[in-house]
């Protein structure tokens, strides 16, 4: 098994030190909001070359239960930096990261497909603040969530987090 890893892993390292490469020579070492070339170019890359399983199908039968345990579970590990309705509704701080944090709702995050969004909540995604909660959320919690990312709420309907109210 080990034999079959090693070339996947060579070979993603490997994609991933050009990726860097492009992006220093793109974007050198500032700390501004990305402009329209950066975030195209670095949208491109997740959606091909960096996030995974692209085929994967979610186990779980789109009902009202599971996008009601998705939510659930989206709200004690996702809300801090997505807020409760995941369109970042009461995050402070969203819009000042460098990258922006995405709303949730949004075609680029829409666009990923259930078995990439699950790699990405497993994970993480590079180069931006989120991370990966492997180990951390079970396989049923993530793919519930990802059902919850498929029905989100209107922007606002949910208010903001408890932990950024006054």
């Amino acid at each position: 098994m080990a034999r079959t890893i090693l070339p996947i892993v060579a070979a993603t390292l490997a994609t991933l030190l050009l990726v860097m490469l492009l992006g220093i020579v793109f974007v050198g070492c500032k700390a501004d909001p990305p402009g329209k070339v950066e975030t195209a170019f670095m949208n491109w890359a997740k959606h091909k070359i960096l996030v995974h399983n692209r085929t994967q199908k979610n186990p779980l039968r789109d009902c009202a239960e599971a996008i009601s345990d998705g939510k659930e579970a989206f709200s004690h590990y996702c809300v801090a930096c997505h807020g409760l309705d995941g369109q970042n509704t009461g995050v402070p701080f969203a819009d000042r990261m460098s990258p922006p944090v995405p709303s949730l709702a949004g075609a680029e995050v829409q666009s990923f497909t259930d078995g990439q969004l699950k790699w990405i909540i497993d994970y993480g995604i590079w180069p931006s603040g989120m991370p990966g909660s492997k180990n951390i959320l079970s396989d049923d919690e993530i793919w519930s969530i990802v059902l919850y990312l498929r029905h989100l709420p209107r922007k606002g309907i949910e208010g903001e987090p408890e932990m950024y109210s006054h």
